[in-house]
């Protein structure tokens, strides 16, 4: 019996506006706006969110709970308003890694409470609790999942959704995604993750950049049976209107506290391995995701010294200048650029103290820090993961919705 999967379709009045969309992404740089281009374009999306006369008749008269945080606006207005306003009944609110309200701490333990607007109760699922347990679900009918993802294998929202599913199959409920873009949708590479290596921070055999949306991510743990009681999964997709794969998208609201913009959004990818190493990406400054660094003069010449703020109450080097690269005015890459791992790893002093074990953990395989050791190019280890990118895109194909 395969799972039991729905998806609501594009409106046929907007297939004249899609065939328009952007075909290849240009990106403008930090602190520049979208273009004209990108801006009309934009502006004919639709998000799952925004779709309610497809999905609040799916709510209606049901016990709901919501798995959502700071990024699910609708509009203007949180999607828990949203819905209160319109006569639904919103029972309980699931919260992700950083919390309800997206200000914890990276790692952070959030504790459950209630929302301080609504009083309803809100359940942590980051930390040790991160699957909804039996008890959670029992006096629930439908689960509505409703967050910005921004396409990579070990941001933590997508491993959330994944404990969700399965908690919903194995207790009968209803779980509704209503979809929203990938900023890192329009390309897909890196190795795909080996079963020895799955964690919290890769939890499918998947590359590090997906090219999927939470939506299609959804359907292909649900049809290729990634989760417990995978064929009792009542999944329901409300997709977008008017999105493509190739398109710009700028959330409106940061992801998380030290993804501030477009630009290190971009950059993500590419650095967040870096946080398996002893390098610093900026947390504790003003430019998270967008430098990297190190406390000695010889990793480059730029500097910046990491101070705690919001999202970061205790940076790595706090206090201590740091010396490296400065990305904020570089065209962040479609493809996952390890050549800047290597040639940090080069420089390093003490190479033996660049990797620690969360690198084999972010990658998903120890073959890449063992290439870089072994004096591997970019190119070379590029290679050595082609062949499992390839089987791993004709598997994405079976569930992809958008063009």
């Amino acid at each position: 019996m395969l799972p039991k999967i729905h998806i609501f379709p594009f409106s046929l009045k907007y297939l004249m506006v899609l065939s328009l969309c952007l075909t290849s992404c240009r990106y403008e740089g930090h602190g520049q706006r979208l273009t004209a281009k990108d801006t009309a374009v934009q502006s004919q999306l639709r998000l799952g969110a925004e779709r309610m006369e497809v999905y609040l008749p799916l709510l209606k008269g049901k016990k709901v709970a919501l798995v959502v945080n700071h990024t699910s606006m609708v509009g203007h207005i949180h999607l828990v308003d949203t819905l209160l306003s319109r006569g639904i009944q919103v029972e309980k609110i699931f919260a992700p890694e950083h919390g309800f309200r997206g200000t914890a701490d990276a790692g952070e333990h959030v504790q459950n409470e209630r929302d301080k607007q609504t009083l309803i109760p809100i359940v942590s699922l980051y930390g040790k609790n991160k699957k909804p347990r039996p008890e959670h679900l029992q006096d629930i009918d439908v689960v509505v999942f409703d967050m910005q993802d921004v396409g990579a294998r070990f941001y933590t929202y997508i491993s959330t959704m994944h404990y969700v599913m399965e908690a919903c199959a194995e207790q009968g409920k209803e779980i509704i995604i209503l979809d929203r873009p990938n900023p890192n949708g329009d390309y897909i590479d890196g190795p795909v993750l080996a079963p020895q290596f799955r964690s919290f921070v890769g939890m499918h055999p998947i590359p590090v950049v997906h090219g999927l949306t939470v939506g299609e991510l959804a359907q292909m743990i649900a049809g290729e049976r990634w989760i417990q009681a995978a064929d009792s999964c009542k999944l329901t997709v409300v997709k977008m209107e008017n999105y493509k794969h190739s398109m710009r998208y700028e959330p409106p609201v940061r992801p998380s506290p030290n993804l501030p913009n477009y630009h290190a959004i971009r950059w993500y990818p590419t650095l967040c391995l870096f946080e398996g190493t002893a390098m610093s990406v900026g947390r504790g400054t003003d430019f998270p995701f967008q430098v990297v660094g190190y406390p000695h003069p010889g990793m480059g010449s730029f500097r910046f010294t990491p101070h705690p703020n919001m999202g970061a109450k205790h940076p790595l080097y706090e206090g201590k200048t740091c010396y490296g690269l400065d990305l904020r005015k570089q065209v962040p890459p479609a493809y996952l650029a390890i050549e800047y791992i290597i040639d940090f790893y080069n420089r390093f002093p003490d190479k033996q103290q660049f990797f620690n074990r969360y690198f084999d953990t972010l990658c998903g395989t120890d073959q890449v820090r063992k290439q870089i050791e072994a004096g591997k190019s970019a190119a070379e280890i590029r290679r050595q993961w082609a062949k499992d990118l390839e089987k791993y895109k004709q598997l994405r194909a079976k569930y992809v919705i958008y063009d």
